[in-house]
């Protein structure tokens, strides 16, 4: 075996499998050095569920099924199950565009003064955020209850983000690379949201179904 081509480590949630593929001429020599490595311990590994982490950009859907066919019949294992690093990447280094796209991060409680919060997805917030928080997103901001600190919504250049609470009186609000700041006036008694019309950051009633374009 080549050093470097495959590592195999196991903990709490099973048995990983990492892959370095760019080292293999192909699929189906790293077919061939998962089953021998794996067939070494393979009473250990038999009923266990294997994680295979490797880069499959350009690894079919067949290749995959083939390694879990060999799998399944010659180390005798429980389940297959794949992380693909190059989707983790792409994930990672994707840049927000508009409302609903990528992952969200759920906040179950009030965020307080000198908390700093981040993401580079959208942003629920069940609870408040307090002065003298921050809260900084890639895509939206969401808070099922008030804004009193500093909150910051597509991160990165996207004006086609979001911030809504149900009271909306924040020390700073951004949306891209536009900022403001609360007016001093009384806040209305319902949901608010702020967008950017126009090249300016507007406030306005949430009205069921505007945003559901």
């Amino acid at each position: 075996m080549k050093e470097n081509r495959i590592e195999i480590k196991g903990d709490k949630e099973g048995i990983s499998v990492i892959v370095n593929i760019d080292k293999f001429i192909n699929f189906d020599e790293v077919i061939a050095e998962i089953i021998s490595v794996l067939s070494i311990g393979k009473g250990f590994y038999k009923n266990s569920i294997i994680k295979i982490i490797a880069n499959l950009k350009n690894v079919s859907d067949s290749e995959i099924a083939k390694l879990k066919d060999k799998l399944f019949e010659e180390i005798h294992i429980r389940d297959c199950i794949f992380d693909d690093t190059n989707k983790r990447k792409i994930e990672a280094d994707a840049v927000f565009t508009g409302i609903y796209e990528g992952r969200t991060k759920f906040i179950k409680k009030t965020i307080r003064g000198g908390q700093c919060i981040n993401s580079k997805g959208n942003i629920v917030v069940i609870g408040d955020i307090n002065s003298g928080a921050e809260v900084s997103a890639g895509g939206n901001i969401i808070v099922l209850g008030s804004i009193r600190g500093r909150v910051r919504a597509g991160i990165g250049g996207n004006r086609e983000a979001i911030i809504a609470a149900f009271i909306l009186q924040p020390q700073l609000l951004q949306i891209g690379d536009l900022i403001t700041v609360s007016p001093d006036d009384v806040k209305p008694p319902y949901p608010e949201v702020a967008r950017v019309k126009d090249g300016m950051i507007i406030v306005e009633p949430y009205l069921p179904n505007k945003y559901s374009y």
